[in-house]
């Protein structure tokens, strides 16, 4: 069985308004997640947020094909993710660990990603990185070093995973006191590599201008 985590407890302080309750071409960012993911053919999903995102986004009366649950977030990421896996339901083998910011992650773009995971145990979206890269001191001045970016990728969600991998990793994050900030980074812990997915523009509202980039991005593939 295929389920789904949604992280979408974050305070938005960076973008200055709740961007998971903003609209995106009429429908609330964080419900275009859902709907991802329910349309991969999820048998759970389950959105780790806050009661009054829940409602504001109309997810509290919303009805779907399969059951989508809310649970609260904890003080870190990684607290959210446990409380997400803590309520999935019996059965679960695979599961994706998505951030509700992505809203334009696609069904297919899941589904591809699953694939790799179930070959592998784990996998991820992902992008090649591009751009030339600079490293800068504290005043934001070039320092004289190459960064290569051969092999170097940016990382995106969903991540998806046996389960029992992904809660044996977690218990060693939890053991060793240590604080990641996805879930490839805690599968590292116990040495499990993750395989990388391209999976198509994925990009993660964060600033006011992430959200007039998503909306072009919607409308074209409308």
């Amino acid at each position: 069985m295929f389920c789904a985590v949604i992280v979408a407890a974050g305070s938005s302080r960076r973008a200055g308004f709740d961007k998971l309750a903003a609209p995106l071409a009429g429908v609330p960012v964080l419900r275009r997640s859902v709907d991802a993911f329910v349309a991969a053919g999820c048998a759970a999903v389950v959105v780790v947020c806050p009661e009054e995102r829940w409602q504001a986004v109309g997810l509290a009366d919303a009805s779907f094909a399969v059951p989508v649950l809310r649970v609260d977030g904890g003080a870190e990421r990684q607290d959210s993710v446990e409380a997400g896996l803590n309520a999935l339901p019996a059965g679960t083998r695979w599961v994706a660990v998505h951030d509700g910011a992505r809203p334009l992650i696609t069904a297919e773009g899941v589904q591809a990603c699953l694939a790799a995971a179930q070959q592998t145990g784990a996998a991820a979206c992902a992008h090649p990185i591009v751009d030339t890269l600079k490293r800068a001191d504290a005043a934001g001045c070039t320092l004289p070093e190459k960064v290569s970016r051969d092999c170097l990728w940016g990382m995106e969600t969903p991540q998806i995973f046996d389960v029992a991998l992904l809660r044996r990793a977690y218990s060693c994050v939890s053991e060793q006191g240590l604080v990641v900030t996805d879930e490839v980074s805690a599968m590292e812990s116990i040495g499990v590599a993750t395989h990388l997915v391209q999976g198509g523009p994925n990009l993660k509202i964060t600033l006011p201008g992430d959200l007039e980039l998503a909306e072009l991005i919607w409308s074209k593939r409308g």
